[in-house]
């Protein structure tokens, strides 16, 4: 798959809740857990369930940064 996007990366997919029109979707990213809501039928379009592997693509205008206060 070649995008223009630069912010991608790669995962498994660790567990996939469908809704009546859209499904949340968790992706374990290097030990970290990203989750992406996203419509149903592009989730069952896509085959996703646990251990489907997965890019990741955030397109995003703002990025948050936050410290532990340390």
């Amino acid at each position: 798959m070649n995008i223009s996007a630069r912010n991608q990366l790669q995962g498994t997919v660790t567990s996939v809740t469908l809704g009546a029109v859209m499904a949340e979707v968790t992706v374990d990213v290097s030990g970290q857990q990203l989750v992406s809501a996203i419509t149903r039928g592009s989730a069952e379009g896509l085959g996703l369930k646990e251990g489907s592997r997965v890019v990741v693509i955030i397109k995003a205008t703002e990025v948050m940064l936050g410290t532990d206060g340390a």
